[in-house]
């Protein structure tokens, strides 16, 4: 089994940066993809961004130029820096991993889950 925990959630302005993290631990492959995605209330969850083993990356449009994912593999840590942040990008945030050197973007790729962690943008 592997868990993840996530950490680094919070209420802030808009405008404001916020970076998340995520730690892996237990029984990963030599070589995994990880992904953050969100939900927002009465919403489904979506796709936001995505690393594989080799640090490349994909995101989804409207955090494009705003959000960056990072990993330290040494750490089992990967990250999403989310700067200039917008009322919009209020949801519970999710970190996924996938047992493949490569990452995707749904839902259904994913192998594990984290709980969660808030993060709330007021205007």
């Amino acid at each position: 089994q592997v868990q993840l925990v996530e950490s680094g959630g919070g209420l802030v302005q808009a405008g404001d940066s916020l970076r998340l993290s995520c730690a892996a631990s237990g029984r990963t492959r030599s070589k995994y993809a990880m992904a953050w995605f969100r939900q927002a209330p009465g919403k489904e969850r979506e796709f936001v961004a995505a690393i594989n083993w080799s640090g490349s990356t994909s995101y989804e449009d409207s955090v494009k130029g705003r959000f960056t994912i990072s990993r330290d593999n040494a750490k089992n840590t990967v990250y999403l820096q989310m700067n200039s942040l917008k009322p919009e990008d209020t949801a519970v945030y999710y970190c996924a991993l996938r047992m493949s050197f490569y990452s995707g973007s749904f839902l259904n790729e994913y192998d594990y889950w984290g709980q969660g962690t808030q993060v709330t943008v007021s205007s």
